[in-house]
């Protein structure tokens, strides 16, 4: 797994959010949601790499529809998502470990990723639940034109995500 910040720089927040605080290598530009989900990892994890799947779970309420049949195996596959302005993103898939860990860095169509990063991380936990990690990273985003929505990305946001990520899930169990 990828390491994640250093926990000495972490805040926790409501619901398990955790925002970063200041921190040279980071400045700020990581933001975390933790919780447990009543499942395993594998049954967490089909959730997190069907795309289909994501918009039932977005917090960001960003997230409009995905093509079925676009299910992520391994780094290096792309995955397209329509958000609700009506763009088209591509996300492209720079960490993979089936059944842990997932993260993609968007950009528009047949262009280079503008720097920003989106990761789930899972943990089996000893109750047979699963500890779920999500954390945006903004710290190598260099597109201008995205810097106003990036900072605007909250822990809260991404709780929500993780909330109802964990109320699909338990749910279909």
């Amino acid at each position: 797994m990828s390491p994640m910040p250093p926990a000495h720089a972490a805040q926790f927040g409501e619901n398990g959010a955790e925002d970063l605080a200041y921190d040279p290598e980071h400045c700020g530009r990581v933001v975390c949601a933790r919780d447990v989900i009543r499942a395993i990892p594998t049954v967490v994890f089909e959730f997190l790499a069907d795309p289909a799947l994501q918009v039932e779970f977005d917090g960001n309420d960003n997230l409009a529809a995905a093509e079925q049949g676009q299910r992520v195996h391994g780094v290096g596959d792309i995955f397209r998502m329509e958000l609700t302005n009506g763009h088209v993103r591509e996300n492209h898939v720079v960490e993979f470990q089936e059944g842990e860990l997932i993260a993609w860095k968007p950009s528009e169509i047949d262009k280079a990723p503008g720097g920003h990063l989106w990761r789930w991380s899972l943990a089996a936990i000893e109750d047979g639940g699963t500890e779920v990690t999500h954390t945006y990273d903004w710290s190598q985003l260099q597109d201008e034109s995205r810097l106003r929505r990036a900072k605007a990305t909250s822990s809260a946001m991404l709780a929500r995500s993780v909330a109802r990520l964990k109320a699909v899930v338990e749910a279909s169990a």
